[in-house]
């Protein structure tokens, strides 16, 4: 059966409130959990951005489900850090924890004071640190020189069996190219036929595992409601890469942003009051093959949303 989780996101809720809306998912009945990580929100409006390392492991311990989290190693982040993060959690929580690994967004990563490289270094980049990373978590002495310098690293405390690592993507090709070196895949919704070639773009290069999908939505009892939320908290988040990728502070995401209308918010967030057609929607997603479902419900206030769900779509879905 496909795993219906919940997306916890970090730039727009403050973590206990966070905390809260994933114990009330597993009341809920949502299957599983994931989390970004960000130094800084999107907006302005948004408003939160709290550390989502310190975060896991309490939702992990205050709940059961299973999590996941969306990092960039390379520039904000050693990857022998986030080795030995991975490595925490997998001790503390076996089987119940991956993550996902991208090649990161300026809005992160400048408050390094290092440049921003391109696209495909950042690639490269990564590539280096999944090879670190992994080495590590089989419990080896790394030294390496590249575009990561590590020296003499070791990872004491692993778990038996490592954490998967899960390639994010957004393209058909950054998905073939996960599809080398990833246990999975995730991207986020967009129409099918998109959908359908990142898919089969990963598979079709061999990529194993399952495959993971980000679902933005808006829901309220009011149209007009999860119309005005979804434009409110996520109109700077309508820009495809490279512009997301590249735009480095919220004041400039606010000022690009301040025209978007609320349909073309709708072209990335699922925007409705009806819970029927959320639920129709979401079985689709399921129909394309995506074994892993993460519904991230861009308003601030969670509850309403976490009831109504529970209740009406996931025994639908179900």
């Amino acid at each position: 059966m496909t795993v219906i989780g919940i997306h916890a996101s970090h730039e727009q809720i403050h973590p206990t409130a966070l905390l809260d809306a994933v114990r009330r998912a597993e009341q809920v009945g949502f299957d599983a959990a994931m989390s970004s990580d960000h130094f800084s929100p999107w907006s302005h409006r948004q408003g939160q951005s709290a550390f989502a390392w310190s975060w896991l492991g309490a939702a992990l311990q205050a709940t059961t489900l299973p999590f996941g989290v969306v990092t960039a190693p390379g520039q904000r982040y050693h990857p022998a850090i986030i080795a030995q993060a991975i490595g925490t959690l997998g001790a503390m929580f076996p089987e119940r924890f991956w993550v996902a690994l991208g090649t990161g967004e300026a809005s992160n990563e400048h408050i390094t004071g290092e440049a921003w490289p391109d696209k495909a270094t950042r690639a490269a980049r990564l590539r280096e640190c999944v090879e670190v990373i992994r080495a590590l978590l089989r419990g080896e002495e790394v030294t390496h020189r590249g575009l990561v310098v590590v020296d003499r690293a070791r990872v004491w405390t692993r778990p038996e069996q490592p954490p998967l690592l899960i390639g994010a993507a957004v393209s058909p090709e950054t998905a073939a190219w996960c599809a080398e070196w990833a246990d999975g895949l995730i991207t986020v919704n967009a129409p099918a036929e998109k959908l359908i070639k990142v898919r089969d773009a990963y598979r079709d290069a061999g990529g194993r595992g399952k495959l993971h999908l980000q679902v933005h939505l808006s829901w309220a009892p009011d149209e007009d409601a999860a119309r005005a939320t979804a434009h409110d908290q996520w109109r700077s988040n309508v820009f495809p890469p490279p512009a997301c990728w590249d735009l480095d502070l919220p004041e400039t995401f606010d000022a690009v942003s301040e025209h978007v209308s609320v349909e073309q918010v709708a072209q990335v967030v699922n925007i409705s009051a009806d819970l029927g057609w959320h639920s129709k929607i979401i079985r689709e997603y399921v129909e394309l093959g995506f074994d892993e479902v993460y519904l991230h419900h861009v308003g601030q206030e969670q509850r309403a949303f976490l009831d109504a769900f529970g209740d009406h779509v996931l025994p639908e879905v179900r």
